[in-house]
């Protein structure tokens, strides 16, 4: 899978595949601590390490283990990675209609018991990994890519549906219980982070009364509902600045927030740098590892 992955992603940073939902990382440097944004995705690291930090749990992935998010959701990420060893890895975009129809097809049992969690790390099995090795395989060849390449994939989130920890993706994914509904009041966030939102009416939008929907929110995210909106206006705030060149001002105003003064002191508090520090520093690491993606993706 290393020389696979190297062959595909000379270069440091992420790059898109020549299937829209896959994705190969590279990075010949460790990245600290910091704040990022995973879309729903499948990341299966072949070389290096990665830790996830969301609330008190640690989720590491690796070359033992795959990382499974179901929605969108903020959380801290680190990577161990050296020029010498860089650490490799394909993100799979979680196609929620071949779920769905994947989820019809197996007619598995609804498991009231079973939590849905938002996020999960998964040993990752023979089958799995055959089935990634095939994948970029495929994807070496455009006739391939375009022929079976579509297959492999759906074969992948098939093989995560029914792993030991795949009832509580499908869980996640089945359209039932709370789960979904604060994962279409993410949605709605995602689309609308922008916006001025009251809590109150995200909560009836959804169905929820406003107590049991912050219950909820915060069982989903470890976050309460305006730290999440805060998260995310603040990581497309930096996406902003450090891709398109924007002022911290400019940033500001185009993601909801009214004070730019406000605004700088909730950057600070988020990433432990200023507006104009956090820039720098991306724009450092970009240059190190020119496609490094940042937020709403895999850093």
């Amino acid at each position: 899978m290393a020389a696979l992955i190297t062959r595909l992603a000379p270069g440091n940073g992420y790059t898109q595949s020549a299937l829209e939902e896959v994705r190969l990382l590279r990075s010949d440097v460790p990245l600290e601590r910091t704040p990022v944004l995973y879309e729903p995705s499948i990341v299966i690291v072949c070389q290096g390490r990665k830790r996830g930090f969301l609330g008190d749990n640690v989720y590491i992935y690796d070359a033992q283990q795959f990382l499974v998010v179901a929605v969108p959701l903020p959380f801290i990420s680190q990577t161990e990675a050296s020029k010498e060893e860089p650490m490799l890895a394909v993100a799979l975009r979680l196609d929620l209609q071949v779920l769905a129809d994947l989820l019809v097809t197996l007619q598995l049992p609804f498991a009231a018991e079973v939590e849905p969690v938002s996020m999960l790390s998964t040993p990752l099995d023979e089958r799995l990994g055959d089935s990634v090795l095939r994948l970029l395989e495929a994807l070496q060849s455009p006739q391939e890519t375009q022929v079976l390449a579509p297959g492999l994939l759906r074969e992948i989130y098939y093989r995560v549906l029914v792993s030991e920890q795949g009832a509580a993706l499908r869980a996640a994914l089945t359209n039932q219980g709370y789960f979904a509904q604060i994962a279409r009041a993410l949605q709605i966030m995602q689309t609308r982070y922008q916006q001025h939102m009251e809590v109150a009416d995200l909560a009836r939008e959804v169905g929820m009364s406003s107590a049991n929907f912050h219950a909820r929110f915060k069982a989903v995210t470890q976050s309460s509902p305006m730290q999440y909106l805060k998260s995310l206006r603040l990581h497309q705030a930096r996406l902003l600045m450090v891709r398109q060149g924007f002022s911290a001002v400019a940033a500001s105003a185009e993601t909801g927030y009214e004070s730019p003064s406000q605004f700088s002191r909730e950057f600070k508090r988020f990433f432990g740098r200023s507006p104009q520090q956090e820039a720098q520093y991306m724009q450092e690491i970009l240059r190190l590892a020119p496609a490094c993606s940042l937020a709403g993706s895999y850093q």
